[in-house]
């Protein structure tokens, strides 16, 4: 895989004062929701209150810097279509959601269909809003939904900024192993469905692998590895 030259120019990489000033706003918003939930008796372990945050701080970050470049509106809608696909995936594997009870068997486990929300939950984790039917179940963390959606984007971005067709960009993407790693990590961490998403012990494994998998593909995403 070939990279691009990355520009270091310091107009380019020191933040602007509006990006520096929003995030202000954001840490400070942060800050005050871990003072409240350790006032509360919130007795989280450290990388459960601060890895969080680092999807959601970067993934913010992805969403306000990163831009598509200009083009067609049939390719627009092309690359749409293939982030969509590639963060449904990713939502899949990570327990965003899953299929419903209809066409399984529910055992001994009678499920309670319907809206729940979760509050006692470190900040980013919660408040976790989660909702069983018969055709989906969805596990609604938002430190995942802010990530997810921020690798969704810079895939998309990505797919954009491809030099060739966007049928190309499709073989491009799928030989991208940045762009494959958060749905092998989620793969291998085990984290899905919305008991064991939610389980302490299930994230205070796979949350670290996770957080630097998610880490090195936004960097990689957002400065386009030519794997074109």
């Amino acid at each position: 895989m070939a990279f691009e030259r990355v520009d270091l120019d310091p107009e380019t990489v020191v933040p602007e004062p509006e990006t520096l000033f929003a995030f202000f706003i954001v840490l400070t918003g942060e800050a005050l929701l871990l003072g409240l939930y350790l006032a509360n008796g919130g007795t989280a372990a450290l990388d459960l209150l601060l890895l969080p945050l680092v999807w959601v701080n970067l993934g913010l970050w992805a969403l306000w810097r990163a831009k598509p470049a200009p083009a067609p509106a049939k390719r627009k809608r092309r690359a749409a279509a293939i982030a969509v696909g590639y963060g449904l995936v990713l939502a899949y594997f990570g327990g965003l959601w899953s299929q419903g009870y209809m066409f399984f068997e529910t055992g001994a486990y009678q499920p309670s269909f319907g809206w729940y929300v979760s509050t006692a939950l470190p900040p980013g984790f919660g408040p976790a809003i989660s909702y069983e039917s018969q055709l989906v179940n969805l596990t609604i963390l938002p430190y995942k939904v802010v990530g997810y959606v921020a690798l969704t984007y810079l895939v998309y971005v990505t797919v954009i900024d491809a030099a060739s067709s966007a049928v190309s960009g499709v073989l491009g993407l799928l030989s991208c192993v940045s762009c494959s790693w958060p749905v092998l990590a989620t793969i291998v961490t085990g984290v899905a469905g919305s008991s064991s998403a939610l389980a302490t012990a299930a994230m205070q494994q796979s949350l670290p692998l996770s957080t630097a998998v998610f880490v090195v593909t936004v960097v990689l995403l957002y400065w386009r590895p030519s794997f074109w």
